[in-house]
Order: structure tokens, then C-alpha cells, then sequence
């Protein structure tokens, strides 16, 4: 007989991801054990085993819900507008508020995707795909110049996210700098270079 699912389970599960995130980050997903995450979740070893199936269970878990949750914040900031550049200030506030609240999971994103078998990596990539053409649809509309095109926008998109998805690495919320206004100083450095590249560009030709 199967065994019951208690109301605590969802809560348990989360929890988990949680606490796994923090030992993947800090140690590294292919060196951490099964055991480094019993210890670190209060649970034993077979316990773990009830609510995730093994690690790489666990690593997709933490991946899939960070980027769907992803996903839901882009699309939500993005309804807060119908002007493109004030879309573009909302994505980045919440983008930077997100990370500054998940960066764990943050590092895993961008490290250890390719840590995951077949079927999983690729629903992985495939929401990673989904919150680049988000965001790369969002650049292009900002950008009435015409600088970015079907060609490049990869590029513009990625430089974006280099600006806003890498400061897990030395960004410190509770700093002097509050999240809010680092968003608006990410978001003026992107759209005064796009602007700036634009008229280089005419510069350029004329």
C-alpha cells in the first residue's frame, strides 16, 4: 500500500528545495550528497528519498520553480504597463527584487542546467527560452530607434540579463543601495547605451 501524503506534504517538499539550494550553491551541485541534504534538512536519508525520487529529482525541482516563478514575475510586471519603457522599468525592478531574494537558486540557473538529463534539461531550456523571447519582444518594442532586429536580439537580450541576473555575485540588498534603485540605475545604463548606440549608428552612416 502506498503511504498517505500528509497536509504537510507541499510544505515539506518546499521546503527541501529550499535548503537544497543553499547546499548546491554553497558546495557545488556535483559534489554535494544525498547526505549533505538529509543533514541539512533535518531529514534522513530515506525520508528524502519519500519526497524526491534522488538529487537530480531535487535540482530539477529547484530549477522548475524558480523559472516558472520567473516567468509569472516578468509577465506580471510587464501587466503593470501598457508603455513599453515603463514595462521595461518594472521587469527590471522586479527582476532585481527576485534575485535579491532567490540567489541560490540563481546560481544554479545559471551554472548547473546541464547537470540535469534529457527530458528535464530541455523543459528547463525550453522556460529558460520562454523568458528570453519575453524579454527580447519587450526590448524590441522599447527600442523605436530599430537598433535591435531579429538577428541581434539575442545579443541586446543577454547583455540586458548580464546587467540584472549577475548581481547574486556581489550585490547586497540590504546595502546602501535598495533594490528599487538599483533597477532604475540597471535600467538607465541599458537604455541610455541602446539610445547611444542608435545615434552612433546614424553617426556612423551620415
Amino acid at each position: 500500500m502506498a503511504r498517505t501524503r500528509s497536509e504537510q506534504y507541499p510544505e515539506i517538499q518546499q521546503n527541501i528545495l529550499k535548503r537544497a539550494a543553499r547546499v548546491f550553491a554553497s558546495a557545488g551541485y556535483a559534489t554535494s550528497t544525498i547526505s549533505d541534504l538529509a543533514s541539512a534538512t533535518d531529514l534522513s536519508r530515506g525520508a528524502l528519498y519519500h519526497y524526491f525520487q534522488s538529487k537530480e529529482a531535487i535540482l530539477c525541482g529547484i530549477l522548475d520553480d524558480h523559472l516558472l516563478a520567473f516567468l509569472e514575475m516578468v509577465d506580471e510586471a510587464m501587466r503593470t504597463s501598457r508603455v513599453a519603457v515603463e514595462q521595461l522599468r518594472n521587469v527590471t525592478r522586479a527582476i532585481v527584487e527576485f534575485n535579491a531574494q532567490s540567489p541560490d537558486e540563481q546560481i544554479l540557473v545559471l551554472n548547473d542546467v546541464n547537470q540535469l538529463s534529457g527530458p528535464d534539461r530541455e523543459r528547463i531550456k525550453a522556460l529558460q527560452r520562454q523568458i528570453l523571447d519575453r524579454l527580447s519582444d519587450l526590448l524590441i518594442r522599447v527600442d523605436v530607434a530599430g537598433t535591435i532586429a531579429v538577428k541581434n536580439k539575442r545579443v541586446y537580450t543577454m547583455l540586458y540579463l548580464g546587467i540584472v541576473n549577475y548581481t547574486f555575485a556581489w550585490y547586497d540588498p540590504k546595502g546602501g543601495v535598495p533594490p528599487a534603485e538599483l533597477a532604475g540605475i540597471a535600467t538607465d545604463l541599458f537604455l541610455h547605451g541602446l539610445l547611444g548606440s542608435a545615434s552612433a549608428a546614424a553617426t556612423r552612416t551620415s
